[in-house]
């Protein structure tokens, strides 16, 4: 973006602050608030907040024009540079599944259409080419600059494609869970890491969750499902115990509750593959005649690099179990 807005005008250094400004959003992960769901459910919020990064957007362009004093006739597009580079990382972080709080503080609901994984090769790629190609080019022509913008232009077109395949993905999750009397308060379809031809389906009921995986290269629109038990009920009497409230409402309800050991978990089924879970927490501990609260740890959920494969060759084959 750096290079598309201001590249022909001050050469590298664009890519230069376009670089840093796509990374200032998030430097909140090294921010620590003394509460592992707190530093989990903030990350992408008050430095993702469109109104937030207008503000500091100038700011940072009076930072450039000190570094770079002679570029000051250009600092309407300095102006632009810095907040579409913010503006894109925040959308970007929308098309994900983790959710971001984009008009922090007036409304925090999380936005998260989930359409593509938070690593996916074949969107980045194309802005890689892209700018290398910009770094090595000569200035005295443009070619360097096009094909930057070309990789800007593939990358759009297959973020579009995310969402034409999530909308069929959710039509066949549907129709096929019907097919399956199986009864549902919520359903959300997900890539599966590093790519968007396999699609992990979660479906919600009281007493549990079922999951399921769907390939745009099956034979047919079905969706073969397994159930889960959540034991929710260890949840009575946490109600207003506040990881239990946030974990709950940043989720949007896709949690899962274990006994492990005496600690009670939660887990947040939206990010990661049964039973491997990325966002794991311990918010309370058994007791009689109550659970007694407690202040939230992450646990540390094993990372299966086998998995890749499995996912790799489910894609292919519908057998294939993950």
């Amino acid at each position: 973006m750096g290079e598309t807005i201001l590249g022909r005008k001050v050469g590298n250094r664009a890519i230069l602050w376009g670089a840093v400004c796509g990374t200032i959003p998030d430097l909140d992960v090294f921010i620590p608030l003394g509460d592992a769901v707190a530093d989990f459910t903030y990350h992408r919020s008050a430095s993702h907040s469109v109104l937030v990064l207008a503000l500091l957007t100038p700011v940072i362009v009076w930072l450039i024009l000190k570094f770079h004093p002679h570029t000051q006739e250009h600092r309407r597009r300095w102006l632009l540079l810095v907040y579409l580079v913010f503006i894109t990382h925040v959308l970007l972080d929308c098309f994900t599944v983790y959710g971001t709080q984009i008009f922090w503080p007036i409304v925090t609901t999380p936005v998260g259409w989930s359409t593509i994984f938070i690593i996916d090769p074949l969107y980045t790629l194309w802005l890689i080419i892209g700018v290398i190609f910009a770094l090595v080019a000569t200035r005295r022509n443009n070619r360097g600059h096009i094909v930057n913008n070309l990789g800007i232009g593939i990358s759009s077109l297959y973020l579009a494609w995310t969402v034409t395949a999530k909308f069929y993905v959710n039509e066949v999750a549907h129709k096929s869970l019907a097919l399956q009397n199986i009864d549902y308060s919520q359903l959300i379809t997900i890539p599966t890491p590093f790519n968007t031809l396999l699609w992990r389906v979660v479906a919600m009921d009281d007493n549990g969750y079922y999951e399921g995986y769907y390939s745009l290269l099956d034979d047919k629109p079905v969706i073969a499902t397994n159930f889960y038990p959540s034991q929710t009920h260890l949840l009575e009497g946490l109600e207003n115990h506040w990881p239990v409230q946030r974990l709950q409402w940043f989720t949007r309800g896709f949690y899962g509750v274990q006994l492990r050991a005496n600690d009670i978990v939660i887990q947040d089924l939206r990010m990661g593959l049964e039973p491997d879970y990325v966002f794991q927490f311990k918010v309370g501990e058994l007791s009689n005649p109550h659970p007694i609260g407690r202040n939230s740890q992450r646990i540390e959920s094993q990372q299966r690099m086998d998995r890749l494969t499995n996912v790799w060759q489910r894609i292919w084959n519908h057998k294939q179990e993950l």
